[in-house]
Parts: C-alpha cells; structure tokens; sequence
C-alpha cells in the first residue's frame, strides 16, 4: 500500500509556488517540501486542511492510495 501526495500537481494546477503556499499556510519551506516529495511519514490535519484552504481543494486531491506494485 503507497499514499502518493500529489502537492506538486495541485501546486500546479494552481498556477502557486511552494513559496507562496508556506507563506499562506504558515508551514516552512523544508517542511512543505518533505511532504512534496513524498517523504513524510505524518501531516496534521490541522496542516492539511490549511493547505486544503489555500489551494481550494479537497484532501484527496493532494492525496490517494495506490497499491504497491512490489508485493
């Protein structure tokens, strides 16, 4: 089982760097970035629902399931 964040794709869609979305979210760069990349192991959700705020979109927008195709 893979959580896949797609925070880049909504960035996009957006037209909103990752700049602006820590400014408005108020969570720092490196962070935000963590999460980008697929490298976070937890997010809040109070962080999420910020991040949802500021990107007008829903949490499974930024995020969905896909099955591990290892196993």
């Amino acid at each position: 089982m893979a959580i896949v964040v797609n925070l880049d794709v909504m960035l996009a869609k957006r037209k909103m760097s990752l700049t602006e979305l820590s400014q408005r979210v108020g969570v720092t760069m490196a962070n935000l970035s963590i999460l980008k990349t697929g490298k976070a192991k937890a997010i809040r959700f109070s962080t999420l629902e910020k991040i949802c705020e500021a990107l007008q979109c829903t949490p499974g927008d930024i995020l969905s399931w896909e099955e591990d195709p290892s196993q």
